[in-house]
């Protein structure tokens, strides 16, 4: 009997990309999504619509049957830990033999990128099932350095002369879907994985890169934390989140994400991209830069 595969946010950029690649591969998956009219049409794919994931009898009865999870980490918000918690416990209670989670890098109960304790949560509590499970910790995606620059074509955070392993969504995908469909010789897919791309750049060196590729100027101005807080708090947004914008920050400058691995090329074959090859691949993510005041 072929194995069933669980996959949650393929309405996303990350679930919808390795749903894709599954149903390539010729793969037997049901798709999690909140609303079924969205789910991506794809051969072969059963579609399951869920409250969410605290809803345990939607998400019960949405993996029963399923024996690998791919479980994408849910949005920033103050219960994440127990929405993640609650999918995992459904998931134990379907049935599911196998969680692959997708985590962030340096995931630690004290790590500087606050969200990164959240994902460290998420790890300790799957571990805790006894279930086998991939821990699939990302850098931040390429796609997130675009969204930084303001309206004035300025990066401002307290991010220092740090660096970042950014990782395009699509090396990610190819991993997540490696592991899930085990097509990996000699490489025991059930651990932990930075997946980065094949060099750690500054702010500074990503404006720089995103100028020449919108044909105008982008630069990265430093701010002090205190600084960051304040420029920040006319946003109105709930002290949690403040806290992970201004950590993001602060963790590339205290050199937390200027972590570089080989797992993508080890676990798909092809050479991580770096930002300036992804810049050029994907233009439509970054177009809002060329009309930049």
């Amino acid at each position: 009997m072929a194995t069933l595969l669980g996959i949650t946010g393929a309405t996303g950029l990350l679930g919808g990309r390795v749903a894709e690649r599954l149903a390539a591969a010729g793969a037997e998956q049901r798709l999690l999504v909140r609303n079924a009219a969205h789910a991506p049409d794809l051969p072969g794919a059963q579609v399951a619509a869920i409250g969410g994931y605290d809803d345990d009898a939607g998400m019960r009865a949405a993996l029963t049957g399923v024996d690998t999870l791919f479980l994408v980490s849910g949005r920033e918000a103050p219960n994440r830990v127990a929405q993640h918690i609650a999918a995992v416990d459904s998931a134990v209670a379907a049935g599911v033999s196998r969680i692959v989670y997708v985590s962030f890098v340096g995931a630690a109960p004290d790590a500087t990128f606050t969200f990164a304790r959240d994902h460290w949560a998420t790890e300790e509590h799957i571990r805790a099932t006894g279930l086998r499970c991939t821990f699939l910790r990302d850098n931040f995606y390429d796609v997130m350095l675009p969204r930084l620059v303001g309206d004035d074509g300025v990066i401002r955070g307290p991010g220092g002369e740090g660096r970042v392993g950014c990782v395009a969504h699509d090396d990610v995908a190819d991993a997540a879907a490696a592991v899930l469909l085990d097509a990996i010789p000699d490489i025991d897919a059930d651990q932990v994985y930075d997946l980065t791309g094949p060099e750690a750049i500054s702010l500074a060196e990503a404006a720089a890169q995103m100028s020449r590729a919108a044909g105008r100027s982008i630069v990265y101005v430093p701010e002090t934390v205190e600084e960051a807080y304040a420029s920040r708090e006319s946003f109105g947004a709930p002290q949690f989140e403040l806290d992970g914008w201004v950590t993001s920050y602060t963790a590339i400058a205290n050199g937390d994400l200027e972590v570089v691995s080989s797992a993508v090329r080890r676990l798909t074959g092809h050479p991580a991209q770096t930002f300036a090859e992804w810049l050029a691949a994907n233009p439509g993510a970054w177009e809002r830069l060329r009309g930049l005041p």
